[in-house]
């Protein structure tokens, strides 16, 4: 199922193989320019072809020009100009699970700022089967280029949708027979207790705070990982990759 999507100017240069392998083999977003180093070999090679296949101008540099388009010495020869990165409408992405004959699984983020996080957590995303994921759009990193280069390619493949107000948007989603499932360190119920089969959307809060008092109130129940050592609480990334898992194990054939 195609999805609308809203061009949101914010992602800047694109560098590394697998983000830019990604970003010409998915065509979800546009590149406007591929830089590559000279005298390229490999996967290089690919790339080029994919780009001239696609259109987009293909340029060679030398390494220091590619770390000054890149900001970054850590190109692997390869940077991507991309003026666009494309938000989808919640409606849409409401639509997409029954699109494909599955039970709805979301991700809401409740103010996550670092985009190390959130493009680890749509990597996390990507692989096991998220339908989408759902930011606030004021007080919570965008799809910036750090977040790209951390999901290395799923930030073409997972839509991302912009939410005003969150509390709202999960609304939304309960109103359309999604059960919300909120994620705290402590209090909730076991995450393997969750009945996670039916239509779900899992609600991670920000780096130190967690989850703001009313979108605690506004989900059905709130979830906790138990834990064994003396550290407070998993990293918002590795808890939801926990969480995502177990809602892949309980939906797994028996």
């Amino acid at each position: 199922m195609e999805v609308e999507r809203e061009a949101v100017t914010e992602v800047g240069p694109l560098y590394g193989r697998h983000p830019v392998l990604e970003l010409l083999r998915s065509g979800a977003r546009r590149a406007d320019e591929v830089a590559v180093l000279a005298d390229s070999q490999g996967p290089l090679r690919e790339i080029i072809a994919l780009a001239r296949q696609a259109g987009v101008k293909v340029s060679f540099r030398t390494r220091e020009q590619l770390s000054a388009m890149a900001g970054s010495p850590h190109h692997q020869g390869v940077v991507a100009r991309v003026s666009e990165a494309d938000y989808v409408r919640l409606n849409d992405l409401l639509r997409l699970p029954g699109a494909r004959d599955q039970a709805a699984l979301f991700l809401a983020l409740d103010q996550v700022q670092d985009p190390r996080n959130l493009g680890a957590l749509l990597r996390t995303a990507e692989v096991l089967g998220v339908h989408g994921v759902i930011i606030p759009r004021h007080r919570a990193v965008g799809l910036t280029g750090a977040a790209a280069r951390v999901a290395t390619g799923a930030l073409e493949l997972v839509p991302v949708a912009r939410a005003g107000n969150l509390v709202a948007a999960l609304g939304t989603l309960k109103q359309a027979g999604v059960w919300v499932y909120g994620a705290t360190p402590h209090g909730g119920i076991a995450a393997w207790e969750a009945d996670f089969r039916r239509p779900v959307c899992i609600v991670l809060g920000g780096e130190g705070g967690g989850l703001r008092p009313l979108v605690a109130r506004t989900c059905d129940v709130l979830l906790t990982v138990p834990m064994l050592g003396s550290l407070g609480s998993l990293n918002v990334g590795a808890a939801g990759a926990v969480l995502c898992y177990e809602v892949l194990r309980q939906r797994a054939p028996h």
